[in-house]
């Protein structure tokens, strides 16, 4: 029984969502990640208040706001998630700082983005796929992910 519990912390994931606005992007992610790995640890960071208060209300685990919490994060993460903007300095309308953007970049996580057309990021290719379509592909991707050894 040791063994297995063993393996069972070896294949736990921990995973970083990160939102800002009001959260509710990152609210349906995390809410959907913890149906499908109920055990995989989720860290919430959102770029205000607001939007930690949604993810950690959803299910995360823990919850941390602003530039140093992703920067600090992001370090330690297996696979992050969250719009495509949290790879792009000045995004969510300024709320993505270039540190922010920078750490989610560098960071060794696999990285779910999920392509949102919002300010002046346009991604090709997605086009008439409304959110919830884009957020089931994004678990199904993380699902997969957080199954690798």
């Amino acid at each position: 029984k040791a063994g297995r519990t063993k393996e069972k912390q070896e294949k736990m994931k921990n995973i970083l969502v990160i939102d800002g606005q009001g959260g509710m992007l990152g609210k349906q992610i995390v809410e959907a990640i913890r149906k499908i790995l109920p055990d995989d640890e989720i860290t919430a960071v959102g770029t205000n208040i607001s939007a930690t208060g949604s993810m950690l209300k959803a299910g995360a685990n823990n919850g941390a706001t602003g530039e140093n919490a992703v920067i600090v994060c992001a370090r330690t993460a297996d696979i992050i998630v969250g719009p495509v903007g949290i790879a792009i300095a000045d995004s969510l309308l300024g709320e993505i700082t270039p540190a922010m953007a920078q750490a989610v970049g560098q960071s060794r996580a696999k990285k779910v983005l999920i392509p949102v057309n919002k300010c002046n990021n346009i991604i090709i290719g997605v086009s008439g796929k409304k959110t919830s379509e884009l957020i089931r592909e994004a678990i199904e991707k993380i699902e997969e992910i957080s199954r690798e050894s």
